[in-house]
Parts: C-alpha cells; structure tokens; sequence
C-alpha cells in the first residue's frame, strides 16, 4: 500500500501490529506510545519529512480515547491531574509546532534533538530507579489492591490532593502547570504531544502512582494532539515547500493498532508492578537516544 504524503510504500499490517504492541506496554505507563512510533517512521519506514509529527499525534486522536474510556471505568481517572496538564501542554504544543517547523524541518537536526529529549528523560528515570526514589505506594508486590479508585480530597490553585490505594498524595498545581506548558513545547515539536514525557515527571519529581495518573497523562495527550493536527493541517497551505499535513491513512492504521493495545495494556496496568513498567519504559527511551546519537555522530 502506498502511502502518498509519507512517501513510502508498506504492507498495512505493518503499522497495525507495530502501533499495537508498542501502545499495549507503553499505555500502562500513561504513555500512547508515539514516542515509539516516531524513530519507528523516520529509520525503518524512511518517513522524515515534518508532517510525520502530525501523524504521530493523529495517532494519539485515533487510539488514546480507548485507554482512557478503560481507566475512567476502572476509577482510576484523576481528572484535575488531567485538567491542569491539558492548560500547560495546550499552548506549548503549538509553539512547539511552529518551531518544528521554521527551526528543525531538517532529519539530522531533529534527530539531534529527539535524541537530547529521550536521553534526558531516559536517564533520569533509571538514576531514580537506581536510587530507589520511586515511590509509587503500592504493596510489596507493586500490584494495587482490589479495585483501587482515585478520590480527589482537595483541588485549589495551590495544591491537588487525592487518595489511591489507602494512600495520600498531594501536588502542587503551579509547579505541574509550569512543567506542562515547557514539556508541551518539547512534545509539540517532537509531535506527541508531551503525554511521554509529563508521565514520567509526575512520578518522578512528585511521587505520583503511575496506576493513578496514567489516564491523566493519556488524556492530556489526546486534548493536545487534537490542538496539533488542526494546527498543522491550518497552517500547511502556508508551506507548500514542505510536507507539513499529517498522512491521514497511515496515522489511521498506526491508530486502530494503538486503539487496541492502549485497551488492553490499561486493562491489564493494575496487575502490572510499577517498577517494571518504569523499567521498560527507561530502557526503550535510552536505547532509541543513543541510536539517534550513534546516527547523528556517523
């Protein structure tokens, strides 16, 4: 099947089995996967050009509602969590985009980058992982106790306070609100969002449970990918030198593929230990950057 936009030609099994798998393991640590998706497009599939970022993010419209819908039947949905990541991200995703645009249209540059932003993020999460500083309170086996739900206490412009697990936890919204709108930026340009990387610094920085803020993550993902496929398919006529609208096919299939995964890693998320989830999430994140910095270097 040819795909024009892209440019490529590929069976469509391909980008149904390849979303599904990654979204199925990605979507337990409130992640959609297009992080993933996207050195996938750009070195196997040869798809570089700036419109793969916005169908990275028609990917995360088309699979993300699945794993959503799952945590908020399962009560694990922490819903201010979500409401403050989407007021940051939002306006950052569009500066991203424009940046992605006017300052990184070039692989080798973005690479650059993309690799920057992954190592960052992988190697923090394996120094907290190291030095035992995730606390995602859980039992001893990290599974959570029979159907946990997330019970919001206090929601001012100050602090978030909710229960999971027999447990308290509290954040502060400034700071969250902040760290959206630079991680919004980040995600904008590297067109997932900023769900890849929040996720990780809920845990990290505030002690967040994964099990609970998952589904915020997941859908401060969704919001912001909407924002930015609009944006880039409005401003692509502006830009008729480059290829800047998302291909609609492939981030199609790439997205029923995640639709499925994202539903079944959400629904098996609760049995999963939070440290192994962090783990495999860490050692993807840093292998995909040191690949890129191996490419950018050769």
């Amino acid at each position: 099947m040819f795909f024009a936009t892209a440019g490529i030609e590929i069976a469509p099994w391909v980008p149904l089995l390849v979303a599904f798998v990654i979204s199925f393991f990605t979507s337990m640590g409130g992640v959609s996967g297009a992080f993933l998706l996207l050195p996938f497009q750009m070195s196997f599939l040869g798809y570089v050009s700036p419109s793969v970022s916005a169908t990275n993010q028609l990917f995360n419209i088309v699979a993300i509602p699945s794993g959503v819908y799952r945590y908020w039947r399962e009560g694990r949905m922490t819903w201010p969590l979500t409401w403050i990541v989407v007021a940051g991200t939002l306006p950052g995703v569009l500066v991203g985009a424009i940046i992605r645009i006017r300052y990184l249209p070039d692989p080798k540059s973005f690479k650059i980058f993309a690799a920057v932003v992954l190592l960052y993020i992988g190697t923090k999460m394996v120094r907290d992982l190291l030095g035992n500083r995730l606390a995602t309170k859980t039992n001893s086996t990290g599974k959570t106790a029979a159907a946990p739900h997330v019970q919001v206490t206090r929601f001012t412009l100050q602090t978030l306070s909710f229960t999971f697990n027999g447990e308290q936890f509290d954040a502060p919204v400034a700071s969250i609100f902040v760290l959206s709108l630079v991680v919004g930026i980040v995600g904008g340009i590297y067109g997932i969002g900023g769900g890849a990387i929040i996720a990780p610094f809920l845990i990290t920085l505030w002690r967040l449970p994964v099990h609970a803020v998952a589904g915020a993550a997941l859908m401060g993902t969704f919001v912001t990918s909407v924002a930015g496929v609009v944006f880039y398919q409005a401003i692509a006529p502006l830009y008729s030198n480059l290829s800047i609208a998302p291909d609609y096919p492939l981030g199609i299939l790439f997205g029923i593929g995640g639709m499925t995964g994202m539903y079944l890693g959400a629904r098996c998320q609760k049995h999963v230990p939070a440290q192994a989830i962090k783990w495999m999430l860490a050692a993807i994140i840093v292998s995909i950057a040191l690949k890129y910095i191996f490419e950018a270097v050769q």
